[in-house]
């Protein structure tokens, strides 16, 4: 007598159609684009194109393209924290007034690096019944085997963020140690094609620059400075850095930020760091 054995059910992972339910259907899809940096956005323009394809994503799970919102005012703007993040502010609120069925990134690091930020997101969406998607599937925030995964996911791209940031620093580190770690120049100095760091060929920078540090020790402030150069209508020198007209000089009117950053606080901490340090005013 043989015996029959019946098949092993196995539940799927993660059942998208079935948790779409037409209550969803009659709110709108939210499509959130976000890329970290402007040369994120010009130089990684297949993760752009991936992220705006999410609107076909949007039609094939149900929901018309006149439901669709497409928002795309975080490209170039971090996700560490959601202050300076327009659209995930606008996505916040789309959510806060019952207006989203379903909102979906590439992938969870797209929407939020903070566990902080994640989690309120989370509790707003189970609040209004609102669906999370990614390309891994979608979730519902109101199921807490859902809600554990995304959290988990949440977690996960925080991490990710602090590695990302701690690899660069080693980088950074390394660099330095082997004595070829650039950082931009203060006003006044240039880099030579072999690397060294020299004072700017242009008599008038020098002076110029002189002027600056003279009228430093007189004065003993920026403001006093400020009001100096204002005065005397001095211009502040200006090599451009990128471009078609990289390393030509341009000549700008000087303000608080410029001198503190470029002028004499700048050179003084280049001076700290022993950069160059046979080079000085």
């Amino acid at each position: 007598m043989s015996t029959v054995l019946s098949p092993v059910y196995r539940a799927p992972i993660n059942p998208t159609y079935g948790r779409i339910q037409s209550s969803h259907l009659q709110r709108q899809a939210v499509v959130y684009v976000r890329q970290s940096t402007l040369q994120q956005v010009e130089r990684h323009q297949e993760s752009t194109r991936l992220q705006y394809a999410l609107v076909d994503r949007a039609v094939e799970l149900g929901w018309s393209p006149s439901q669709i919102l497409l928002i795309g005012e975080d490209l170039g703007r971090s996700g560490a924290s959601a202050e300076g993040r327009p659209g995930f502010q606008r996505l916040m609120a789309e959510v806060g007034l019952d207006h989203v069925g379903i909102f979906l990134g590439i992938e969870i690091s797209r929407l939020a690096r903070s566990s902080r930020d994640w989690y309120q997101l989370l509790a707003v969406c189970g609040l209004f019944a609102t669906l999370i998607g990614d390309a891994d599937g979608v979730y519902d925030p109101q199921i807490d085997n859902d809600r554990l995964l995304l959290g988990l996911k949440g977690t996960m791209s925080e991490a990710e963020l602090h590695i990302l940031k701690q690899r660069m620093l080693e980088g950074k580190r390394a660099k330095a140690r082997r004595g070829e770690l650039h950082t931009l120049l203060p006003r006044g100095y240039v880099r030579a094609p072999s690397g060294e760091v020299l004072k700017d060929p242009d008599a008038q920078v020098r002076g110029v620059i002189e002027t600056v540090f003279r009228q430093f020790q007189r004065c003993g402030t920026i403001n006093g400075v400020l009001r100096d150069l204002v005065d005397h209508h001095i211009q502040l020198p200006d090599r451009v850095r990128s471009g078609p007209r990289t390393g030509e000089l341009d000549w700008r009117r000087p303000n608080r930020a410029t001198l503190n950053r470029h002028s004499v606080a700048g050179a003084h901490e280049f001076c700290i760091n022993n950069l160059a340090r046979r080079l000085t005013f």
